[in-house]
């Protein structure tokens, strides 16, 4: 597979997560909408990765670590607005977290929150679209 073809894969299941996103939403599992927008967004930025750096992408889901990676070399910098936007997607990681961890993010959310979230990391995912060349 060539660049592009893996930047399609990261893109398609990426797309995928923000679609369950919604779907979790539906469903009133607010705690998995926000940990869906947070799969999405990081793997839109891996792909992304691929596309201006190179195959070996970051073993991190730090997004900021790496969006950072390859920002100098992107058509439009992220703004710091969007980079706290990443630290607040990376809080939302939940693979390994323990159950206290996943009760504490639960009591944060409700349908109102989630909706908030969903709708700025979709104007985000919008966003990381355009970056690629």
């Amino acid at each position: 597979m060539d660049a592009q073809e893996k930047y399609e894969y990261w893109l398609d299941t990426a797309q995928y997560d923000l679609d369950t996103a919604e779907a979790m939403l539906n469903g009133g599992r607010w705690l998995y909408v926000v940990f869906m927008c947070q799969q999405a967004i990081e793997k839109l930025v891996k792909g992304l990765y691929i596309l201006y750096a190179d195959d070996n992408v970051p073993k991190t889901h730090n997004i900021r670590v790496i969006i950072e990676k390859f920002e100098a070399l992107l058509p439009e910098a992220p703004t710091d607005e969007r980079l706290n936007l990443f630290d607040d997607l990376t809080v939302h990681y939940l693979n390994g977290r323990y159950a206290d961890y996943k009760e504490k993010l639960s009591e944060r959310l409700n349908e109102g929150t989630a909706k908030g979230f969903l709708g700025r990391r979709k104007e985000t995912f919008a966003w990381l679209l355009t970056l690629a060349p």
